[in-house]
């Protein structure tokens, strides 16, 4: 629950549910997936071995995520589940239904500090704060996809969570740019790439600030759209018109994102918030050079290679990130062979089915429930050093008392 719903589209969590919800489906567990009519008009009632519900919601920007998770909550407890996970603290402030009116085990899974976003003030904001502070007390167990969250999460709340991080699946590589070149004038190597929702807290405007220090000829292409933020993309669209250095051609899918990974010259992440951001994994399975803003989740995963192909900025600083770009695009083919050459041993620790090995050994931990034999030797080797990190964290377990 958290998640828009399946078959993944758009969205970091979308497709972070979807990608380890089939593969428990593949070991034998029966998952689950709650759907939002506001992601998709028709869904199946089954994709990749996970059962899809429709759950009631109100489709607007403060109550779509709680009033779908409490209805999903509802539903998932009257048809009985040994497991309830939510995604983000903002759907688990329906959490204490499923901890206090029955005998499932609850998770939480942090992918980001909601409560510091800036497309959320106000009213909201202090919602979301408390709802960051109940998944202290709450849930059974909680999970961060980046140590920098765990660190941030036990500063916080005292209490250790679980780190699980996402996956990247194996780039599609040679996709050519197709319409792409035609409609929007892209080239092979003449852009730089955001891919996300365009967010306040995600920084598209300092991109499209940024563009003016681009070389002759190299285009910035934002790939989103709006996520409840039409204002907001309103005033992206009107600061980028009649900049033709500028490409917005909103959501992309399948093929056609994959095409513009590959072919790009630089991926850019400029976010004030983040927890791990599946597109910068994508990116970097692309073998694509990086520049990020240097938040903690960023500097987890680009200072961890060696080949000195990716460059980080100060956060929110428009004349930093392009002097960074233009410094990424004169190193060209060097900077991209290194990154390639790199791209296997960095990506390595993001790996869908260790990750859901982990997480099935946490469920199996909650629950008493035995653990298919094929995990242990195919998914969760013993040496894995995030293994030997979650071991200890069994005393996430709690009482129905509190504890």
């Amino acid at each position: 629950m958290g998640q828009k719903g399946a078959p993944a589209t758009f969205g970091g969590i979308e497709h972070h549910v979807e990608e380890l919800g089939a593969r428990l489906a593949e070991l034998g567990v029966e998952v689950t997936v709650y759907c939002r009519r506001s992601y998709a008009s028709e869904f199946p009632r089954e994709h990749r071995g996970m059962r899809l519900v429709v759950t009631p919601t109100v489709a607007s920007k403060h109550l779509d995520a709680i009033v779908h998770s409490v209805t999903s909550t509802l539903h998932a407890l009257v048809t009985g589940t040994d497991v309830v996970h939510y995604h983000a603290p903002g759907p688990g402030l329906a959490a204490p239904i499923a901890r206090y009116a029955s005998r499932a085990d609850v998770v939480l899974t942090i992918h980001g500090l909601d409560h510091e976003r800036a497309k959320w003030a106000g009213a909201a904001q202090r919602v979301l704060g408390f709802a960051y502070w109940m998944s202290g007390k709450v849930p059974d167990a909680v999970v961060t996809v980046s140590r920098a969250l765990a660190d941030r999460y036990r500063e916080d709340s005292g209490r250790r969570a679980t780190y699980i991080p996402n996956g990247v699946a194996p780039a599609r590589r040679g996709e050519p740019l197709g319409r792409l070149a035609t409609e929007h004038g892209l080239e092979p190597g003449r852009y730089a790439l955001f891919v996300g929702r365009l967010v306040p807290e995600k920084r598209p405007d300092l991109l499209i600030e940024a563009a003016r220090y681009l070389p002759d000829g190299v285009k910035m292409v934002l790939v989103g759209d709006s996520s409840f933020s039409d204002e907001y993309v309103a005033g992206l669209r009107e600061a980028a018109a009649g900049d033709d250095r500028v490409v917005l051609p909103g959501y992309l899918y399948g093929r056609e994102l994959s095409a513009v990974y590959a072919n790009a010259a630089v991926y850019v992440q400029p976010s004030d918030v983040e927890g791990l951001p599946l597109t910068l994994l994508e990116a970097l399975s692309h073998g694509v050079p990086v520049v990020a803003s240097d938040i903690p989740p960023h500097r987890e995963v680009v200072t961890a290679c060696g080949c000195g192909g990716h460059r980080t900025f100060a956060a929110g600083d428009a004349e930093h990130l392009g002097r960074e770009l233009v410094t990424a695009l004169r190193r060209g083919e060097e900077a991209a062979e290194a990154v390639a050459d790199d791209a296997a041993s960095l990506l390595a620790p993001y790996d869908w089915d260790l990750a859901t090995g982990e997480l099935l050994a946490l469920y199996r931990d909650l629950t008493g429930h035995p653990t298919p034999a094929v995990v242990a030797p195919a998914v969760v080797p013993v040496a894995s050093p995030r293994t030997a990190e979650r071991v200890p964290e069994a005393v996430l377990v709690g009482d129905r008392s509190g504890g």
